[in-house]
């Protein structure tokens, strides 16, 4: 009995000693290692971010007013052209046909308005020396005057008939660049298709379109920076221009306009941009990178309606090397860091990798620090 009660004892104090041992070990693999860095103050650019396409500056679409065959073209796409240079050449066979007509028939009038001239001034004397009646003289002034009238409308069916032939040839009403020929030569120009597209690419703009709750928010003359997959390593500056003073009603969104400059050419009409708008800038302010958030929604009922209400936690190192978990009260949000006004303070151990792991209270190690202590 006695030798029953002692077996009983070692193995119960075994039992109770590998029972510490293994709750020791637990609590030693429970720190979970993080990564942090501290909670720092500074200026927080606040920027809202849109998509459009690039357009030229000015572009003009070039049109035939003599709807016939394109006899030739004197530019290409891409070519530079001065305001007044020809385009391009169209056949006009019938309308040179009737200047033909027309300067034939002014010259007639000329000679016949020549002799009415001599025939008049004759007259005038005459009927001044009385030797003409008056019913004679009446006949010969009403002739030159009938002449005089017959030379005037002559005259200006000339000029109608040479501005006509004028417009056979296309001439640049700007000068720029061809960004388009729609036409091949021999083909037959129409009216209600352009000839060319000429455009001015020494400034281009980025049309995009905002919503109506950034309309608070964006004010002409603000700094905007543009991105293109073209060059995905550079940036290009320009400033907003143009803010819509309606809205489309059925997306509720206003076109905005960004103008920059464009020295190279190297920004082409119809591109892709991404523009980058600064609205403000929030000074001195707590910053916290976004990739160290935690990010949730809950649905809130305000006066009967459901609203949804994004929250951010996150996770700070106490002194005593545990978790502790913080909601933030954020002024700003972007895509890189969130500017906060309450929640973290200044100079805290902000966990930035590891926070995924965590709950409220467990222990963490910093491996860095062992590191450098090491």
């Amino acid at each position: 009995m006695k030798m029953r009660f002692v077996l009983f004892s070692l193995i119960g104090t075994a039992v109770l000693i590998s029972g510490c041992q293994q709750n020791k070990t637990e609590d030693e693999q429970a720190a979970i290692p993080v990564a942090v860095t501290e909670i720092q103050a500074g200026n927080v650019v606040q920027t809202l971010n849109y998509n459009g396409d690039i357009r030229a500056e000015q572009e003009v679409k070039v049109f035939s007013k003599i709807p016939d065959r394109i006899e030739r073209y004197n530019v290409d796409e891409g070519d530079f052209i001065r305001k007044g240079d020809i385009i391009a050449v169209i056949r006009a066979t019938t309308i040179e046909q009737i200047v033909k007509q027309a300067e034939a028939g002014y010259n007639a009038v000329v000679v016949q308005a020549g002799n009415m001239k001599t025939e008049y001034d004759r007259a005038v004397r005459l009927h001044e020396e009385d030797a003409m009646s008056q019913q004679q003289f009446d006949a010969v002034q009403t002739q030159y005057e009938a002449v005089n009238a017959q030379l005037m409308q002559a005259e200006a069916g000339l000029v109608s008939a040479k501005s006509q032939y004028a417009d056979a040839m296309i001439s640049a009403p700007i000068a720029g660049i061809i960004g388009q020929r729609f036409y091949e030569p021999g083909d037959m120009a129409a009216p209600a298709l352009p000839v060319v597209s000429i455009v001015q690419m020494n400034r281009v703009k980025v049309e995009c379109e905002a919503t109506e709750q950034d309309l608070g928010r964006l004010a002409t003359g603000q700094k905007a920076e543009i991105r293109v997959r073209s060059f995905p390593d550079e940036s290009f500056t320009g400033k907003l221009n143009k803010i819509s003073p309606v809205l489309d009603p059925l997306t509720r969104m206003a076109k905005i306009e960004v103008l920059l400059d464009n020295p190279d050419h190297k920004l082409k009409p119809g591109m892709y941009a991404e523009a980058e708008i600064t609205t403000g800038v929030l000074e001195n302010t707590l910053v916290v990178p976004r990739n160290a958030v935690i990010e949730s929604t809950t649905l809130k009922a305000t006066d009967g309606t459901e609203k949804v209400e994004k929250n951010y936690f996150v996770y700070i190192v106490s002194d005593s090397m545990t978790a502790v978990q913080r909601q933030l009260q954020v002024d700003y949000v972007n895509h890189r860091v969130i500017a906060v006004h309450e929640g973290v303070k200044l100079g805290e151990k902000l966990v930035t990798a590891g926070q995924n792991n965590l709950r409220d209270g467990l222990p963490v190690i910093i491996p860095s620090e062992q590191e450098a202590e090491k």
